[in-house]
């Protein structure tokens, strides 16, 4: 029999190796076992299943603990592990995380900048972020926020044939902002 070290890593949703039971941590009457070669052995008591392990030299892992009656399969740990290590690697490998973008704008701003921003929002877009379009104000500007919003509604006008307005243009304290997204 052999002792194996416990590290924690994620096997299917909400399962991580550490809660996995092998062996003789197994202490249901009757499990359902899965040979190593994936062929269904049918249901049997956990001990029956462990000598058939011991017998293949091999261990005696519980994948599906949630299970009526719970699912052990016959393994080697070791290479099990391993195994799901690189599914688990291959899996963070091929997700993609979107970023939030910020730009920042003021009500005067003026037609040239405003293109510049438009431009930086845009390579923000093609790389499948998503932009966030702060109109910041300061000041006596406080008082012409309502005017302020076609600056807003101008760079979202600009930017219409690759995205489209997650959330509309809403004012948050001193500030007036707006979610843009890529067309799918």
């Amino acid at each position: 029999m052999t002792i194996h070290f416990l590290f924690c890593l994620s096997i299917e949703e909400g399962t991580t190796i550490s809660e996995l039971m092998i062996n003789e941590q197994i202490r249901d009457k009757e499990v359902r076992v899965i040979g190593e070669d994936g062929e269904q052995l049918g249901i049997m008591s956990s001990r029956d299943a462990l000598k058939l392990a011991e017998e293949a030299e091999l261990d005696l892992v519980k994948i599906a603990p949630t299970a009526k009656p719970p699912v052990c399969k016959i393994v080697d740990y070791g290479k099990f592990r391993y195994e799901q290590a690189r599914k688990e690697k291959d899996a963070k490998k091929k997700q993609k995380t979107i970023e939030i973008k910020e730009i920042r704008l003021s009500p005067n701003i003026d037609t040239n900048d405003l293109n510049t921003k438009v431009n930086a929002a845009r390579k923000f877009l093609s790389k499948g972020d998503r932009v966030k379009v702060t109109l910041r104000f300061r000041g006596r500007e406080m008082a012409h926020m309502a005017n302020s919003k076609h600056i807003l509604d101008d760079f979202a006008e600009s930017l219409s044939d690759i995205c489209v307005i997650e959330k509309a243009p809403k004012v948050e304290g001193r500030s007036m902002t707006m979610f843009l997204t890529e067309k799918k």
